[in-house]
């Protein structure tokens, strides 16, 4: 390789050029030809083939093409790899069952491709006409190995405890080159945090200390210029809670912490809380200024007609073994003999509007039923009948006692009005009656009146009653 493959016989028809091989990567594009490649970087996988695809394009009459590849690596001289002119190929013996062409296309097939075929191939076209055409182009190739699937170790296995213990992922890949590292938690990148650090490598992602938010899906990404693999997902186990503790009902209507329940209903009270493993459950019950617990258990039930107190307090615990944490809630049940949640359901409850709306109308009648009773008493209208009559009507009054002959007030009565024989009435005694008690006088002595006149009518005088005697 190098002048002395240049000056084989077979290279007579390239003998124009004098020079050492290094000089060709002087020589520059001219204008008329053009060299073109896809990609200035290719990447390879070691013991499969690659290509390397040329272009070349030139706009003069060309005698002799010419096409010569070489090949170098840092702080080397290229060496010579093949070259051809028109359609006959000249390779180098040591790499002519390695490197193959087909001219007049200048690309370049490297098989099976290895560690050391890593490097930068220069490809110089020549063209032979009028004069010397002359261009190249360079391609950087990478060799790698694939990555094998990564898995993921969590240590310490058994999980750690929340604001106490510290958790280690480690990523493990058993084959691949240049290798890149992701961390990816519910599938988004992990970051550095005040809680989360990485190895130099990145392939350690380190937790301390571990809290509630660090519980996800986590999964290793590996990749390198080749290829990219990802891990199964892992879940660390982080221990935490008893938080956010609360007390629930199937029956009743609750208010705050205060639960209403009617007599003789049954309520099912459940009691949870958030917390990795499961809490242990307590219930306890307040009476008289003592405590005591009656149930184990996220349940209990209450039977409204055993409690001997219509009002009793309740506290519900709940106590986490592995974090050493416990939480208490505390609430009130009322035993009512109205089913208030009904009331509230159903919308037959009195609102303190409906109150006040139902006695102020109460109140607006009476005052109307009051007013109506004064204007209209029985006096009164006994008064205006007696003032609408004509005085004429009524008889000269005459002033009895009534008592004068006991023996005569014997007998059947009847009250007839007779007018007098001048057919002129007798006048009212008072042409205006001026309270109730003148009212009844004025009654009383027209009654009277009325009842002399019949008996006058009717007995005989005493004379001829003596006379006949």
């Amino acid at each position: 390789m190098g002048q002395d493959a240049f000056m084989d016989p077979f290279s007579n028809t390239v003998g124009v050029f004098q020079c050492k091989i290094y000089l060709l990567l002087l020589a520059g594009a001219c204008s008329g030809l053009k060299v073109a490649v896809p990609s200035h970087t290719i990447h390879g996988i070691r013991g499969q083939a690659l290509y390397l695809p040329v272009h070349y394009g030139f706009h003069t009459p060309a005698s002799d093409i010419q096409i010569i590849w070489l090949f170098e690596r840092p702080h080397t001289m290229p060496k010579y790899l093949l070259g051809s002119v028109n359609k006959s190929v000249v390779p180098d013996l040591e790499y002519q069952h390695k490197f193959t062409m087909m001219p007049p296309n200048a690309s370049l097939l490297i098989n099976p491709l290895q560690f050391t075929d890593e490097g930068n191939y220069i490809v110089k076209v020549n063209i032979q006409g009028n004069g010397t055409l002359s261009a190249s182009q360079k391609i950087q190739v990478t060799v790698d190995d694939p990555v094998t699937k990564p898995v993921v170790q969590t240590q310490p296995s058994s999980g750690a405890v929340e604001y106490v213990g510290n958790m280690t992922l480690t990523c493990i890949v058993e084959g691949g080159t240049r290798l890149i590292y992701q961390w990816l938690k519910n599938g988004r990148p992990v970051h550095t945090t005040s809680t989360n650090s990485f190895s130099p490598q990145n392939n350690t992602l380190h937790i301390a200390p571990v809290t509630k938010e660090d519980i996800g899906n986590y999964s290793c990404l590996v990749k390198n210029p080749v290829s990219k693999m990802e891990s199964d997902i892992t879940m660390p186990i982080i221990y935490y809670g008893p938080y956010g503790l609360r007390v629930n009902s199937d029956k009743g209507l609750k208010v705050g912490e205060v639960f209403t329940v009617d007599i003789g209903e049954a309520i099912l009270f459940d009691c949870s809380a958030d917390s990795y493993p499961p809490n242990t459950y307590s219930w306890i019950r307040r009476t008289d200024n003592t405590t005591y617990v009656i149930k184990h258990g996220p349940h209990l039930e209450v039977a409204s007609e055993k409690v001997a107190q219509k009002t009793t307090d309740y506290v519900c615990c709940a106590y986490n073994n592995v974090t050493g944490r416990q939480d208490e809630t505390h609430f009130t049940v009322i035993i009512t003999s109205v089913g208030l949640e009904k009331l509230a359901q159903k919308g037959k409850s009195l609102s303190p509007l409906a109150s006040i709306t139902g006695i102020s109308l109460f109140l607006i009648i009476s005052m109307c039923l009051l007013l109506l009773w004064k204007k209209y008493q029985p006096y009164k209208i006994i008064r205006q009948k007696l003032e609408s009559r004509p005085k004429m009507e009524y008889r000269k009054a005459r002033t009895f006692s009534g008592h004068e002959d006991a023996l005569d007030d014997f007998g059947i009565y009847e009250f007839v009005a007779f007018p007098d024989a001048s057919g002129v009435p007798r006048p009212c005694p008072s042409s205006k009656l001026k309270t109730p008690d003148e009212s009844a006088e004025v009654l009383h002595r027209w009654c009277q009146v009325l009842w002399m006149e019949v008996r006058n009518q009717q007995q005989p005088p005493k004379e001829e009653m003596r006379a006949r005697t």
